[in-house]
């Protein structure tokens, strides 16, 4: 693109004569003065002293921001924009186009011209230099309305976030006025193309002197930019001349139209006019109900949208027999997402087709992946209608080593814990054996002194009787 002869920063100024003298017709002159015209109209919007201000303007935001504002992207957006300006300066558009307007005859000469049948005008070298500064004029213009929009954009998305708003209202308002400017000067430099178009094929024709002989010029903006810019290239009602006569003249007619009405309703009028009127809707009626309903139907209608959407996907899904349908099914449905802001059936059927590729480059390579598919499926119809647990195949590769790390962790820590129950098993068992034998000892010992206690009473008992004999034996002794 550096090596068209547009795109060149100094475009050589053709070695021949500036203008020519031709044979004078009524289209020659209509296509010169359209021509002076819409040159008048490109100049006028250079040096216009708005146009003049705005540049000012962002060049002392830039010169104040430059130390305490460098690292963000609205900033460096805002360079962008002077970048392209200063490119604007630099090209000299504005002193080409007055060359221009010099060459061309004026109202007096085209007269006089007509008059003699011939004049001067400008040469065809001349002319198609001019087309090519218009056309490096036109993608600079480009260029600088998609940096501007940029810039308003990062300008927009800091506002949103409460930040800098004073500076970014005044950046903002800034940038839309000058891609106002910027947009209105490609206009004017599209309808300016054509025209000079125009006259030089009446001057390639009548005196021949070719500049451009290894490209050929195109034949509209449009065909130039691309499709893109087709838009921004039509004129606005508010800037065509034919439109505001039509305009008026349909403002005059509804006038009158409403003029007559009002007559009609004169004279028809019966009512006496300090009496309310009757209505059959009170004006303080309150609506919020029927909005309620709306919103429900409006939801209830898109909830059905969507659930048939879903049914017919999953039937397309369970239909695919290769995984090239499956991809081609899953796109449809990753737009219908996004335009329907469900940004995470999006994001995992985007998971998805990224899996379904590389099944696919499989599948064209000659293996075998209908289990794979069957499960695929399962995937992609868990995500439309997501119930029930997440398929274990649907998980990333980064998910199923996080789980395969964690499952031989808890295997290892069970086995550790199984080792160390089975040693203290054994110390316990000892402990168990030797609290029985205690116990045993123990008992062994209880025994012993019940016995003990027993053959104790046993005893004193038989010696109480015994003493009870002899005392007995000594009282009778005695007669008593």
């Amino acid at each position: 693109m550096a090596g068209e002869p547009w795109n060149r920063v100094n475009i050589p100024f053709p070695s021949a004569a500036s203008s020519v003298n031709i044979q004078f017709t009524t289209e020659t002159v209509a296509n010169v003065k359209t021509l002076s015209v819409e040159n008048e109209k490109v100049l006028i919007l250079l040096r216009s002293e708005i146009f003049q201000t705005e540049i000012r303007v962002l060049y002392e935001l830039l010169y104040i921001l430059n130390n305490s504002y460098r690292g963000n992207k609205t900033f460096k957006g805002l360079q962008q924009v002077e970048q392209c300006i200063n490119r604007l300066k630099i090209m000299k558009l504005d002193a080409a186009l007055q060359e221009l307007a010099d060459l061309c005859p004026n109202k007096i000469q085209r007269v006089l011209s007509i008059k003699r049948g011939h004049g001067d005008v400008p040469s065809q070298p001349m002319l198609e230099w001019i087309c090519l500064k218009l056309l490096g004029a036109a993608q600079l213009l480009s260029c600088t309305l998609t940096r501007c929009s940029r810039a308003f954009t990062l300008s927009k998305q800091q506002m949103k976030w409460e930040e800098f708003v004073i500076l970014n209202v005044v950046i903002t308002s800034m940038l839309s006025r000058l891609w106002v400017i910027f947009r209105g000067m490609l206009v004017s430099l599209s309808t300016l193309y054509l025209r000079l178009l125009e006259l030089l094929r009446d001057v390639a024709h009548a005196k021949p002197m070719p500049y451009l002989t290894d490209i050929s010029l195109p034949a509209n903006m449009a065909q130039f930019l691309g499709h893109s810019y087709a838009f921004t290239l039509k004129k606005h009602p508010a800037h065509d001349s034919t439109a505001k006569p039509q305009r008026v003249k349909r403002h005059r007619r509804r006038k009158a139209s409403v003029k007559v009405i009002n007559k009609e309703q004169k004279g028809k009028m019966k009512e006496d006019l300090g009496v309310s009127v009757e209505r059959s809707l009170p004006i303080e009626a309150d609506i919020k109900p029927l909005f309620k309903i709306f919103k429900k139907v409006k939801s209830i209608s898109e909830e059905s949208h969507k659930s048939h959407k879903k049914r017919k996907f999953k039937k397309q899904v369970r239909e695919a027999q290769t995984f090239a349908d499956m991809s081609a099914h899953l796109e449809g449905m990753i737009v219908w997402c996004r335009s329907q802001r469900m940004k995470k059936e999006k994001r995992l059927l985007s998971f998805l087709h990224v899996k379904c590729q590389k099944m696919k480059c499989l599948e064209t390579a000659g293996y075998n992946v209908q289990r794979k598919l069957q499960s695929f499926r399962r995937e992609v119809c868990w995500v439309s209608s997501p119930e029930g647990s997440v398929p274990k195949t649907f998980l990333s590769p980064v998910a199923t080593r996080r789980n395969a790390r964690l499952r031989s962790r808890v295997k290892t820590l069970k086995r550790k814990f199984v080792s160390s129950r089975v040693k203290t098993g054994v110390k316990k068992t000892g402990q168990v054996g030797k609290q029985k034998e205690n116990e045993l000892t123990a008992a062994g010992l209880l025994k012993d002194d019940h016995q003990r206690k027993a053959a104790h009473n046993v005893t004193l008992q038989m010696s109480d009787f015994d003493s009870h004999d002899d005392i007995d034996d000594i009282f009778a002794s005695v007669g008593l």
